[in-house]
């Protein structure tokens, strides 16, 4: 067992990044109460990452064929993501909602990706810049969305 953590360190090294840093993001929503949560995160960014660990592994193994595009695997990420992420779009009466779950779920792809292609660094920075974005905006937006509750319905004074 150890002789195969020892050979495949990399490998285990890339995916447990991958599920830690969707991980951090799905553990925001949770606290938010949003759909998508640590396990969707950590799957997504997972799923990335063993995608992209697939792709590598291909090229490696199949490098003398001809035509080859090592990035056919990747792009498909993106696109299914993208089919994951309109099915969490609700439009409901006149307000869409969802929207910030699936974009979630979108970046958190590109940093299961990022972590699957041994950018760790990359993929911790990302990580750190959507909790940033999730975390102040919510601080920021609670004021403006009140401001813009009480000009909708104002109060009857």
């Amino acid at each position: 067992m150890s002789r195969f953590i020892m050979q495949n360190s990399d490998i285990i090294l890339r995916l447990v990044s991958a599920i830690g840093f969707g991980m951090l993001i799905g553990a925001e929503r949770l606290l938010v109460h949003k759909e998508a949560g640590m396990k969707t995160h950590s799957l997504v960014a997972m799923g990335a990452a063993v995608f992209v660990l697939i792709s590598e592994a291909m090229v490696q193994k199949y490098i003398n064929l001809p035509g080859l595009n090592p990035t056919i695997i990747p792009a498909q990420i993106v696109v299914g993501i993208g089919f994951l992420g309109a099915g969490l779009i609700m439009l409901q009466g006149s307000r869409l909602s969802g929207l910030t779950t699936a974009s979630g779920l979108w970046v958190t792809a590109g940093i299961g990706m990022a972590a699957g292609f041994g950018m760790l660094p990359f993929a911790l920075v990302a990580t750190v810049l959507v909790l940033m974005i999730f975390i102040l905006m919510n601080i920021l937006e609670k004021p403006i969305r009140k401001i813009s509750d009480e000009i909708d319905h104002p109060k009857n004074s």
